[in-house]
């Protein structure tokens, strides 16, 4: 039997990478990427375990998933941060905050 590739494996694996490179967004569209990629990898391995002898790129849903995990935990940090920030700083001081970072480095 000729082995296929696993379905959405190096999308998993996409996703994964995205929602670590995306976790300065606020938090939210890492998390959706890391999310969305969790779930496509819990059924991907599904697919896999039932007939592992029929599929190729197990290997991308693994490393996907571990990326995903990573940019979960990164996300939900930095969004703890953010709500901390407007928490105690205040819309008017986040701004504030924001503009001073933009005059110091020239923006």
């Amino acid at each position: 039997m000729e082995q296929q590739k696993l379905p959405n494996s190096t999308l998993i694996l996409v996703f994964g990478i995205i929602s670590i490179v995306t976790c300065c967004c606020y938090g939210i569209l890492g998390l959706i990427f890391g999310i969305v990629a969790m779930v496509m990898a819990k059924k991907a391995t599904a697919t896999y375990m039932e007939n592992p002898e029929l599929y190729t790129g197990y290997q991308n849903v693994k490393t996907g998933k571990i990326l995903a995990i990573i940019g979960i935990v990164l996300n939900v940090l930095y969004l703890i941060y953010v709500i901390w920030l407007f928490a105690t700083l205040g819309m008017d001081g986040v701004m504030n905050m924001s503009q001073d970072w933009q005059n110091q480095f020239g923006m």
